[in-house]
């Protein structure tokens, strides 16, 4: 290994060590959310020392000591007296946060379900193609080819066996396309934004979804995100409105998971794929009729078409904290389903754990 490439791997390993020592930090303040590139995260590191010069008398003698000569002035103004502070930002990929994340909770790996039949390039080049780069280019396919030219038009001449392959001749290797067994799986998230879910609720509930994104994207070759907003009426809408939406008014959670269910019937087979569905609330519910039609919503449907629903209720200054006791009163010991109450930012870490610890 050249010592620039030991560098390099010694560099990345104190970046690895410094975020585990700081993951539960930078998953319960959010604060990589604003670095999200589409495969990696710019992680701030103010941890880590830049070199930089020290400034001040020098006691050794060498070049550069004295008191200057011609020209003198080297930098103008006014000095401060305190030390730089350096904040370092690194590239770290999304595939590297997520097993980070999952060493850290001891999170399994998922046993998958759902597998879909897609068209996709196989894993070897098995086939031969006319076109191609010339890297690909097939030698005892062409000299075949173009042996095969000669003696058809005559031009071969065993005392002479000399083969120049004209373009028409060429042939290269090529990915044959074929039905590959892929696993996919499709989250889809629900979020109540009736009045009492106020912006720190939804900050919470932003910052975990995006650990569990990346611990998803880890475990699925594919994967899909739906998103589901509801106070008293449920509203499918993208990723954008459903942090940033600002409502009012009652909840209805069942029309939530009415719509979630419809979602399913319509788009995500269970023999194909596999399902997540978690929802977050600060537990009101407007009756208790309602909660008994999520019961039986969750029994009836949920349970035998998703590998896990999870619930996650956010405590809030106005939520009574009711649903997520109605629920485990409910369905005790069901694998599939998960709650967990997260009282704040630094809950967000146990409540992964709850989601993801099952390997479901």
């Amino acid at each position: 290994m050249q010592r620039i490439e030991h560098d390099h791997t010694r560099f990345r390993d104190i970046v690895r060590g410094r975020l585990r020592k700081d993951l539960s930090k930078y998953i319960s303040n959010g604060e990589l959310l604003g670095r999200v590139g589409r495969h990696s995260v710019s992680i701030p590191l103010p941890q880590l020392d830049l070199p930089h010069f020290h400034y001040g008398e020098n006691q050794k003698e060498g070049v550069g000591q004295g008191e200057g000569g011609e020209g003198d002035e080297m930098g103008g103004g006014n000095a401060g007296e305190e030390e730089g502070r350096h904040v370092l930002e690194v590239e770290v990929s999304l595939e590297e946060l997520a097993k980070i994340l999952g060493e850290e909770l001891g999170l399994p790996r998922i046993e998958p379900r759902g597998r879909r039949e897609v068209r996709a390039a196989g894993g070897t080049y098995t086939g031969i193609s006319k076109l191609g780069p010339e890297s690909l280019r097939h030698a005892r396919r062409t000299y075949k080819e173009a042996l095969k030219r000669a003696i058809l038009t005559g031009t071969y001449d065993p005392k002479h066996p000399v083969i120049v392959p004209a373009p028409e001749d060429r042939r290269y290797r090529s990915w044959k396309v074929k039905d590959l067994s892929v696993t996919s799986a499709v989250v889809i998230y629900m979020m109540d934004v009736s009045g009492s879910m106020g912006k720190e609720q939804k900050e919470i509930v932003r910052n975990q979804a995006f650990w569990m994104d990346a611990w998803l994207r880890s475990q699925y070759r594919s994967l899909e995100v739906r998103y589901i907003v509801h106070d008293a009426v449920a509203h499918a809408v993208d990723r954008e409105t459903f942090f940033h939406l600002r409502e009012s008014g009652g909840t209805k959670i069942s029309s939530a998971y009415e719509l979630g269910m419809q979602m399913i019937s319509q788009e995500f087979p269970p023999e194909e794929w596999n399902i997540y569905v978690f929802h977050f609330s600060d537990g009101d519910n407007w009756s208790a009729r309602d909660t008994e039609r999520c019961i039986s919503l969750l029994k009836d449907d949920y349970g035998v078409r998703v590998n896990l629903f999870g619930y996650g209720q956010v405590k809030s200054a106005y939520g009574s904290g009711q649903f997520k006791k109605d629920l485990d009163a409910a369905i005790p010991g069901e694998d599939w389903l998960v709650t967990s109450e997260i009282q704040d930012r630094e809950g967000i870490v146990t409540s992964i754990k709850d989601f993801l610890g099952r390997g479901r």
